[in-house]
C-alpha cells in the first residue's frame, strides 16, 4: 500500500525536522524522494531519508532544503537507472519512459522567491504530480506536456530526474 505525502505543510512543525528547520519548510527533497520510492513500490523510513540528505550536505545539514543534484545521486548510489535532464525540450520524453520522476523547479512571486521538488509519474491521463502546491490534498494532473505545465506557471531552472526501476 502507497503512503504517500500529498502536502509538506500537514507535517507538523516539531516532527521530521530536517536540519534546524522543519520539513514542513524544507523538505520537498526527501519528500519527493520519499514519494518517487512509494510510487515504484519500495518503502524507506521518512527518518533515514533525512539523515542522508543532511550528510549529504554536512555544512548545510538540509537548513536550506535539498540540493538539486541530490535526488539523483541518492537513486544512482541506491543502484536505480537514473537520468538527469536539463533541457526542458526533452522532458516529455523522458518523463515518459521513465519509471518515476522528480522535477525541480524555481519560482517566483513578485519579490518571493524559492524552489521545489515534486516526484511524478506519467499515466494515461498525462503527468501526476505529488506534493506540488501548499493546498494540495492529494495527486496534482500538470496535463500532457511538463515542457507546458512549467511554461505556464513560469517556474524556471528546472531539472528533470528520470527513474527507472532496478
Amino acid at each position: 500500500m502507497q503512503r504517500l505525502i500529498f502536502n509538506q505543510r500537514e507535517i507538523p512543525k516539531n516532527q521530521l525536522r530536517y536540519g534546524l528547520r522543519s520539513s514542513a519548510s524544507v523538505g520537498c527533497g526527501w519528500i519527493a524522494t520519499y514519494n518517487a520510492m512509494e510510487l515504484m513500490g519500495y518503502h524507506v523510513e521518512p527518518k533515514n531519508l533525512i539523515r542522508y540528505y543532511e550528510r549529504q550536505l554536512p555544512v548545510i545539514h538540509g537548513n536550506f532544503g535539498t540540493s538539486f543534484w541530490g535526488p539523483a545521486v541518492c537513486f544512482r548510489q541506491w543502484g536505480f537507472p537514473t537520468e538527469v535532464v536539463v533541457r526542458r525540450e526533452k522532458f516529455d520524453e523522458t518523463a515518459r519512459k521513465a519509471s518515476v520522476c522528480i522535477l525541480f523547479y524555481r519560482w517566483r512571486n513578485g519579490p518571493k522567491f524559492g524552489a521545489h521538488f515534486v516526484a511524478l509519474k506519467n499515466t494515461d491521463d498525462g503527468f501526476i504530480g505529488f506534493n506540488t502546491y501548499k493546498n494540495s490534498k492529494g495527486p496534482d494532473r500538470y496535463g500532457q506536456s511538463l515542457k507546458e505545465f512549467l511554461k505556464t506557471r513560469k517556474y524556471f531552472g528546472a531539472v528533470l530526474i528520470a527513474i527507472q526501476r532496478k
